[in-house]
């Protein structure tokens, strides 16, 4: 799982205000809404859903000063270490908020706020709800209750904390997604039920449950209608998916990707994250077959060790998933590859470590997202004896970290004289004569050209490599418009 902290967008503010004449008028205060997103990119949809569903409830605009917020919401995430620790002592900066204000509305979600549940109210009284990943659609009814609380008697109050795991409801009570740009993720399923020994998803997120079919292609479609081009498909085991049809059948991921790419306009498919045992040989036929599918891939493997594999509770060897990259790379010979890699787990020795490493040359991997292994409360992994020196695992990431990183200059650097296909996305913020795009890499590609182009895929000549991510190059044909 990827990790990353950042706050949601604000830019459609003015959007949100100028098409309800009521925010317009200075004498109805605007009311203001601030989200710290903590995590992966299942979080950050989680959290443009909860900014869609307050807007469309209470009219919350959102913004990127928590200062001036009425609500502040923290959507949290326990993959990295003392991820509750940093937790509280955000809310403790926070707190000074709630004292200057005492209206101020603080609530906790996330990863974390399933795992602690009503100990976040005991540490930090001023917590005013907290809520879990698959009851976030349950937002507006907490506010609503904050509010009677406030006029009950002290006897009368209830604590706000909502953590359960409902069988995937949220998604019916979400209103339709809002998006800005040309791309969009669409979380197809929730939770997961592999029980690698590391991982709390099971614990915090549930048993895998996924989306019907149709609901998750309605909302593609919706997406494409405000001019999605790109979509992202999420879960924490995504490819294994298995939706019900409106027949009462099932569609498996393979089956999935082939009908959203004959939605008109998604010129491009991606999706996170995956598990090599799903990896099955009708998603090899789908690489085959759908151009919309691009030719990059993030396949967590973890570990090159098969002892530490074991130890994981993974399921599968080394051979196996260097057999399904090699059934994918004769399809996709231009396939780049990346993946995680926890360093350090318990039981990973000087042997288990250079079987990693080696294997990590051997994939020729374009990027990865590696860190240092560290214990998650509740989960098997907590209970292993883990004897290697903080100092040798720090060693150990910093060599992972070299190597990928030659080999992502070197793929970066082999784009020179190629063609790639580019989803043109904004102006340059440093050229005003040039365009940004991505490719299905995921570098970003700046050229010459009309920013009447924004939105449509190109295929340009790179010229030029200006950094490990950026490259520049020339139009050679840009793709025609739909009538």
């Amino acid at each position: 799982m990827t990790v990353q902290t950042f706050v949601p967008s604000i830019s459609r503010a003015t959007e949100i205000a100028s098409s309800q004449p009521d925010l317009a008028r200075t004498d109805v205060p605007v009311k203001r809404l601030y989200i710290e997103t903590q995590g992966c990119q299942m979080n950050e949809y989680d959290s443009s859903r909860m900014a869609d569903l307050l807007g469309d409830s209470h009219g919350y605009v959102l913004t990127s000063d928590p200062g001036e917020a009425d609500v502040l919401l923290m959507n949290t995430c326990s993959i990295r270490e003392k991820a509750q620790e940093k937790v509280f002592s955000e809310l403790g900066r926070w707190r000074k908020f709630k004292e200057a204000n005492p209206n101020v509305i603080i609530g906790v979600g996330g990863c974390v706020a399933s795992q602690e549940g009503e100990v976040i109210q005991k540490r930090a009284s001023y917590v005013d709800m907290v809520f879990g990943p698959q009851t976030l659609h349950r937002l507006p009814q907490l506010l609503d209750q904050h509010q009677e609380n406030k006029a009950a008697p002290k006897s009368q109050k209830i604590s706000l904390i909502d953590i359960s795991f409902p069988d995937i409801e949220k998604f019916d009570f979400l209103p339709e997604p809002k998006v800005e740009g040309y791309k969009a993720f669409v979380s197809i399923m929730e939770g997961c039920s592999k029980y690698c020994s590391f991982c709390v998803v099971p614990y915090t997120r549930g048993e895998e449950v996924s989306r019907p079919l149709d609901d998750v292609l309605a909302e593609i479609v919706s997406l494409t209608e405000q001019g999605v081009r790109e979509v992202t498909l999420l879960g924490q085991n995504v490819n294994g998916y298995r939706g019900e049809t409106f027949d009462g059948d099932i569609c498996n991921f393979a089956q999935l990707l082939r009908l959203v790419s004959e939605i008109p306009g998604i010129g491009r498919i991606r999706y996170t994250t995956s598990h090599p045992l799903e990896f099955s040989d009708d998603l090899i036929a789908a690489y085959a077959d759908l151009p919309q599918l691009v030719s990059h891939l993030h396949l967590p493997v973890q570990s090159g060790s098969n002892a530490v594999l074991a130890a994981m509770k993974r399921n599968h060897t080394i051979d196996v998933y260097i057999d399904k990259i090699a059934r994918l790379r004769q399809v996709r010979p231009d396939m780049h590859l990346s993946s995680d890699f926890i360093i350090g787990f318990p039981g990973e020795g000087d042997t288990e470590f250079a079987e990693t490493l080696q294997f990590i040359k051997d994939l020729d991997f374009d990027h990865s997202y590696s860190f240092i292994y560290s214990k998650r409360p509740g989960t098997p992994a907590s209970e292993l004896p883990d004897d290697t020196p903080e100092d040798v695992k720090k060693v150990r990431l910093s060599q992972v970290k070299d190597v990928i990183k030659r080999s992502s200059i070197d793929k970066t650097n082999a784009m020179l004289g190629q063609t790639v296909r580019v989803l043109i996305e904004k102006p340059s913020d440093r050229h005003h004569d040039m365009l940004i795009g991505s490719a299905d890499n995921t570098r970003l590609v700046q050229f010459v050209g009309d920013s009447r182009w924004i939105g449509r895929f190109a295929e340009i000549k790179i010229t030029q490599i200006r950094s490990m991510n950026l490259v520049e190059g020339e139009l050679l044909n840009l793709e025609a418009l739909s009538s």
